[in-house]
């Protein structure tokens, strides 16, 4: 996958690969973080957003892009293995099939992308834009000249992600920048360089971990509304952290604790440690209670996770929406390189479960 990765064989004939420190000739070098100090951006601008998975509602067979594919359930609450599709080449009624497929299994671990990792950075804006307008992350690295692809990357001496290392694990359930008016919806990521075992990515099914409460208790959920902020994570790069930029001023957005899936309807948690940081109305103290209690529960709900293995030529797709996750950095004390490229189109402003509450 790149000139410095070592690829070896298992006993068992498996595929394992073991990223090194970019040299000059690593093959993804065009792809590394830049910072760049003079890039701003205006506020973003509210859009309408359609879901494309609501034309494949129509379709006579939702699944068919999935018909010479092998496809495995990964578990019940959420996930699917998948071979045999292309993402490169799948036409828009397949596209639209994909999205409807993502929202429904949550989490799809496609192998055997060489084609659309390979294509580079041009197509995957191109394939992305189809799904929603493009995000450009306030302060994360980009590769050079592509500001709309965000990029996770760590190595033994560095890392331009943004981490806690003021708690006792590093694993922070968040959904992708749900800060913003209208969070991210359908999502990719693939990973270039990986190490050798370790770096998976976890992911949790907030319409699961929603499940699991007492039917009072989701009623009382259903009445309340959070606030979402951005300014967090703006100051900690501008205290000098991840690449010292900010490129767009920080946001606070007020979302549902309850929101509804546009197209198939389900009712899904939405607060995460990352960004939620209060429920609007209350005091701290009531707040911090009802919050603490809804992160804790996401933390230990193991019964609604599915752990994604990166092998090579992997892309995974999830709906943030409805989804949680969390890089596993179990392999800091590696001599590896964990270098993956996010595509994120924006969806709709979260709709309230409940019809009644104000936003």
């Amino acid at each position: 996958m790149s000139a410095t990765t070592t690829v070896t064989s298992t006993p068992a004939g498996a595929i394992q690969i073991k990223a090194e420190e970019p040299s000059q000739d690593y093959k993804y070098a065009h792809l590394l973080p830049v910072f760049p100090k003079d890039e701003h951006y205006p506020p973003l601008e509210p859009f309408e957003h359609v879901d494309p998975g609501h034309r494949a509602l129509q379709h006579p067979n939702p699944r068919q892009f999935l018909a010479n594919a092998t496809v495995s359930q990964l578990t019940p609450p959420a996930g699917e293995e998948i071979r045999g599709v292309n993402l490169a080449t799948l036409t828009p009624d397949e596209k639209d099939e994909l999205a409807l497929e993502v929202a429904r299994r949550k989490v799809l671990v496609l192998r055997g992308q060489e084609d659309f990792i390979e294509r580079g950075p041009d197509f995957w804006l191109e394939w992305g834009r189809y799904f929603g307008r493009l995000h450009i992350h306030p302060t994360s690295g980009h590769p050079e000249g592509y500001p709309h692809l965000h990029l996770v990357y760590r190595d033994k001496n560095s890392t331009f992600n943004y981490e806690r290392s003021d708690r006792t694990i590093a694993t922070t359930w968040h959904s992708d920048v749900s800060y913003e008016h209208q969070p991210p919806g359908l999502t990719a990521l693939f990973l270039v360089s990986a190490p050798e075992t370790g770096g998976d990515t976890v992911f949790t099914s907030q319409v699961t971990t929603l499940k699991r409460l007492s039917p009072e208790f989701v009623a009382y959920l259903k009445t309340l509304k959070a606030s979402h902020s951005a300014h967090e994570q703006a100051e900690y790069s501008r205290a000098g952290n991840r690449g010292g930029v900010v490129r767009r001023e920080p946001v606070v957005n007020e979302h549902p604790v309850i929101r509804k899936h546009p197209v198939t309807g389900e009712e899904a948690l939405y607060v995460n440690r990352q960004f939620t940081r209060r429920i609007v109305g209350y005091k701290r103290e009531e707040s911090d209670a009802i919050l603490n209690f809804l992160y804790d529960h996401i933390d230990r709900s193991i019964d609604s996770q599915v752990r994604a293995r990166w092998e090579p030529y992997t892309v995974v797709l999830w709906d943030n929406r409805v989804t949680a996750h969390s890089a596993i950095l179990d392999f800091t004390d590696q001599n590896a390189v964990r270098h993956g490229i996010r595509i994120t189109p924006q969806a709709e402003r979260p709709i309230p479960a409940n019809p009644d509450l104000k936003l």
